[in-house]
């Protein structure tokens, strides 16, 4: 009897393991994971892409990359994606991209015509890199959903959204079909797609995060990230903007109450939670990490390292602590001669405990 409650009290004083190793008390800001930069991507056609070359062989050289289905790299144990979408409140504007004129003989782009109804459309640019895993933001939701369903226990996948268009065009683009204007209506429906699609208890959202607290980043403050536990099954979305979109979505949702998106807000505000910063070299990543927001940061650009076989800037992101590190590598290269592949050491390759909380911190002081 007494060896069997000395057993007991062991284990009761032991952290809970899930299968991948990671305590089921830690806080989800106190992991690191890899994800993927434009998830969504396929590559552009070769005779496409042959003709964009010609023009312009450097711009072209930066998209000359592409991914697996989106699925697929949650199978691989990916747990971040990137989704561009593009308004189209009427649909059809995106139905015929020009590009498919520009080299003739291409594969049929859009066989089913989803691309002629109304709703955000994901691809990466107009008329020229316009191939996409998900040609509409509904599909791709729908997708993750059964996904998630099958998997009922993942970790929580968290997904950056860029609304495209509202900028002022460029000269080099005055050639491509211009976007819609993004609009307050434009984020409503996009709250909504979010919700309709994957459900609302399945999304990590500021108002679960902030709970009590008066704001958004108080609560972060707080260490009131849910854990790991608590997070599976989930997702969590982040708006990747810095300027008058953010400034929209916020606008009338103080510390993005009723919202279902974070942004990448400053330090100091009160919906600061999330933020984004491209460079790992930042030296402020890591003390932002310390005090309790959930940073991204990005291993490679443009196939710049890939090409060099060069992984400084991806040990960078690992040593600042940036929870989401994205890359376009998580396999060689198929469209040049490169070793270079991002993933951690160890069993775990795309998955690992924070390094910038101690082993002393890893466990939470309790279930949210």
């Amino acid at each position: 009897m007494l060896k069997t409650l000395i057993s007991l009290s062991l284990a009761l004083a032991l952290p809970v393991l899930h299968k991948e190793g990671l305590p089921d008390e830690l806080h989800m800001n106190r992991i690191q994971v890899i994800g993927s930069h434009n998830s969504y991507k396929k590559a552009i056609d070769p005779a496409l892409f042959k003709v964009f070359q010609q023009k312009d062989s450097v711009s072209a050289s930066k998209i000359d990359y592409e991914h697996i289905p989106l699925t697929a790299q949650l199978d691989m144990g990916l747990l971040n994606l990137e989704i561009d979408v593009y308004v189209d409140e009427k649909g059809g504007r995106y139905a015929h991209p020009k590009g498919l004129d520009w080299a003739p003989g291409q594969p049929p782009f859009d066989p089913d015509g989803v691309m002629n109804q109304p709703g955000f459309k994901v691809f990466h640019i107009p008329d020229l890199d316009f191939r996409s895993y998900c040609l509409t933001l509904k599909q791709g939701l729908q997708d993750l959903k059964t996904w998630s369903d099958k998997h009922p226990d993942h970790y929580p996948v968290f997904i950056t959204l860029e609304v495209k268009g509202g900028e002022p065009r460029s000269k080099a683009n005055s050639m491509l079909t211009e976007p819609e204007p993004v609009t307050e209506a434009t984020f409503q429906a996009l709250d909504k797609e979010l919700t309709d699609y994957l459900g609302a208890e399945n999304i990590i959202t500021p108002d679960k995060v902030r709970g009590n607290y008066n704001t958004l980043e108080e609560a972060v403050l707080h260490d009131s990230w849910p854990t790991l536990k608590a997070a599976r099954g989930k997702f969590l979305f982040v708006l990747d903007d810095h300027d008058r979109k953010r400034a929209m979505y916020i606008a009338g949702h103080p510390s993005l109450k009723g919202r279902v998106l974070f942004v990448n807000a400053d330090p100091g505000t009160p919906e600061a939670a999330m933020m984004i910063r491209n460079n790992p070299r930042m030296p402020e990543i890591k003390d932002l990490v310390a005090k309790g927001y959930i940073i991204r940061t990005r291993a490679d650009a443009d196939t710049r390292e890939a090409r060099l076989n060069d992984k400084s800037s991806f040990q960078a992101a690992c040593n600042s602590g940036a929870q989401i590190i994205t890359t376009d590598y998580y396999r060689k290269s198929t469209h040049f001669s490169s070793d270079y592949e991002v993933s951690f050491d160890g069993s775990n390759k795309y998955l690992r405990i924070n390094p910038v909380f101690s082993s002393s911190s890893t466990t939470a002081a309790g279930a949210r």
